[in-house]
């Protein structure tokens, strides 16, 4: 018997935007029948796109599944690094075409620019693995990476996974305390980090965060300092380097000359990192990757999903401390031979049109951002938009959260001139790779949904029993093991198990993601299921609340969270931030957006309470911190507000919710 009814579904939308036929006739997959094809034999599919890799040593098996642990391509042995680089330079005794094609542009936030090759990508990695070599370390030893989002950090992850080291890439925002507890669960013989990164004109001073936190990091024996300082004493950044423990990037590479250090040769199910996920509580979890399966994976979601030509220059907005970093700016792209813009610093930095002028200047075709930034960006206005010239981008995506329909609409608009197809894709840390999206040449993309699951990936909605839930709303769940899976928590198997596998009796991975599906099979996020409010019987996700919000012309963004109720169990409370040209918060504006929300999607979502505020709690990455929010609302205790990127919000919102009350 089912314990509790079906996730409500409340908002409607009827737009949809069918591909171009220009589009149509250049994608990478136009080829519907491919989704059939894939259902009938995953493992085929699979193990075609394997082949588009490089590999040592062909693999002798497919998969092998022993819930709720996968391996594949068993037998297989590979190196990520060779087929992310050494591949794009030599084909055999012969230069390959892609040697002199750039691989990486970087525009660091003071203006500073880079661009390398594919050749010296080759040379810095080989550099890179030779100094780490150097320093004794060897195939599964970890290594820590703590750095600003610049070329280093990238050749660094390349540098280790040639190496057969396990990187552990920790962001470059998070505190001396984050980095200790990562450094210590991982067992990290080295870090690589660097004197400091810039950060809306400021420096973030790492190396001093890093040596307070390897106060209390037994296994660490090296430091390797990369100088973004670059020698300038006007700069004012000093570090302290501890003898016989720390070293300085440019001196080790300069030691290491023309070093050429030959490809570990890796078993496909090697570790090629952990990353850590914090979720709303408890203890990070190292979340481990493999090589063989989560290359496929990254390959062939970036070809397909992006339609990644030989000509774009692709830009991922996220830093590399993320996995959509790791699998989106590094691995996908790179080992389908890209060249990938990567850029330092703010959004808003020194203006709010920073991300337009890079789009304009280094004519970005493919942009891939979160739907906060999107939020952000509709909150800033079009003035921003206006001024720059964005006619060279032909594709948009959207990442880490469900995007709310008018974000998406003002995206497509705006940003895409009502010309580049929207990818809204759905996948997490532990998937690897994406999971749920459009193919840009082949699907019909309805504003606020990711539509279909990727071929090959078997993705259903089941309710509390475990029932497959045909039409309506229920809990994400993938019912087929996929390559680029999560393997199992770096030293807490238990915890995997229990945490992914033990929603359902039969062992299906459980996504923590309300999800509804409508009469033709898309997909519709409304957000995690720790978030569904019981407001007077209905079960009622956040994503639908916000979206009715955010289609307000007033409001920029919206969060909603629930709060006790003596009589409808629990009320909803909505904090909203306003366009900055646009209405200003007002008693008649709540009401305004109170009735807003009840036509848009029905009475019972009419919150109780809304809250005007400049921004929005959220984590280093972006998403909106719901459960601090609930805190605020019933007034309990803040909590653990180490991941915030502006812990002050979360005052001035507490204490504004205070002074409603009264």
């Amino acid at each position: 018997m089912t314990t509790k009814p079906a996730i409500n579904v409340l908002l409607t939308e009827t737009r949809s935007f069918s591909p171009s036929p220009d589009f149509q006739k250049q994608a990478n997959c136009r080829d519907a029948g491919i989704y059939e094809r894939a259902a009938a034999d995953p493992e085929s599919f699979w193990a075609d796109w394997a082949g588009k890799l490089t590999w040592f040593k062909t693999w002798t098996r497919v998969l092998e599944w022993k819930a709720p642990h996968a391996q594949w391509f068993l037998g297989g042995k590979i190196n990520a690094c060779f087929n992310c680089v050494d591949r794009h330079v030599r084909n055999g005794s012969q230069f390959h075409p892609r040697r002199n094609k750039a691989a990486l542009i970087w525009e660091g936030e003071p203006g500073d620019t880079r661009t390398l090759t594919y050749g010296d990508l080759y040379r810095e990695v080989n550099q890179c693995a030779a100094a780490l070599k150097k320093l004794g370390l060897k195939k599964g030893d970890r290594v820590a990476i703590y750095m600003p989002l610049v070329p280093e950090a990238v050749v660094a992850m390349l540098a280790c996974a040639r190496l057969g080291l396990v990187h552990s890439v920790v962001f470059g925002g998070f505190s001396a305390e984050s980095l200790r507890d990562r450094i210590n669960d991982a067992g990290a013989k080295a870090l690589i980090t660097a004197d400091f990164g810039w950060r809306r004109g400021k420096p973030i001073l790492l190396k001093k965060a890093a040596d307070e936190a390897l106060l209390h990091t037994p296994t660490l024996k090296h430091v390797i300092v990369y100088q973004r300082a670059l020698g300038d004493p006007a700069l004012g950044v000093s570090v302290t380097m501890q003898s016989g423990r720390d070293h300085w990037w440019h001196e080790l590479m300069k030691e290491a000359g023309a070093a050429e250090i030959p490809p570990v040769e890796n078993d496909s199910e090697d570790m090629l990192f952990t990353l850590y996920t914090s979720g709303t509580t408890g203890k990070p979890k190292g979340i481990v990757h493999t090589t063989g399966g989560y290359l496929t994976g990254v390959l062939a979601t970036t070809q397909w999903v992006f339609d990644l030509k030989e000509e774009d220059v692709y830009w991922c907005t996220a830093d590399i401390g993320w996995i959509t970093g790791h699998s989106y700016v590094v691995y996908g792209p790179l080992a389908a031979g890209a060249t990938v813009f990567l850029y330092e610093g703010s959004p808003d930095w020194p203006e709010k049109d920073r991300f337009w002028k890079l789009i304009e200047k280094y004519g970005v075709t493919i942009f891939y951002t979160a739907p906060t930034a999107i939020r952000a960006f509709m909150k800033w206005g079009l003035e921003w938009v206006q001024k720059c010239n964005l006619s060279s981008l032909r594709l948009l995506g959207s990442v880490g959260e469900p995007i709310n329909p008018e974000a998406w609409i003002w995206y497509q608009e705006n940003i895409g001139g009502s010309r580049c197809p929207v990818v809204d894709t759905w996948w997490q840390t532990e998937t690897g790779a994406i999971m749920v999206t459009p193919l840009p040449g082949l699907t019909t993309t309805k504003p606020g949904s990711a539509t279909r699951a990727f071929p090959g990936i078997s993705a259903e909605i089941l309710n509390e029993d475990g029932d497959i839930v045909k039409t309506g709303g229920g809990f994400m769940a993938i019912t087929k093991p996929w390559p680029s899976m999560l393997r199992t928590i770096f030293n807490d198997d238990e915890r995997y198990r229990q945490t992914y596998w033990s929603k359902w009796k039969h062992l299906t991975y459980f996504a923590g993601d309300g999800t509804h599906r409508d009469e033709e099979g898309y997909f519709w996020f409304m957000g995690r299921v720790d978030d569904v409010m019981n407001v007077a019987g209905h079960r009622i996700g956040t994503m639908e609340v916000e979206s009715a919000l955010v289609d307000h012309p007033a409001v920029a963004e919206a969060a909603v969270v629930g709060k006790p109720h003596e009589i409808k169990g629990q009320a909803l409370v909505a904090f909203v931030t306003l366009k900055e040209k646009g209405a200003a918060a007002s008693p008649a504006l709540v009401a305004e957006l109170k009735e807003h929300v009840a036509k848009k999607i029905g009475a019972i979502a009419r919150p109780e309470d809304i809250l005007f505020t400049a921004d929005l709690p959220k984590t280093r990455s972006g998403k909106i911190m719901r459960r601090l929010l609930r805190d605020i609302a019933e007034g309990k205790a803040m909590g653990d507000t180490t991941t915030l990127a502006d812990a002050a919000v979360v005052e001035a919102l507490k204490q504004k919710y205070a002074e409603n009350e009264e």
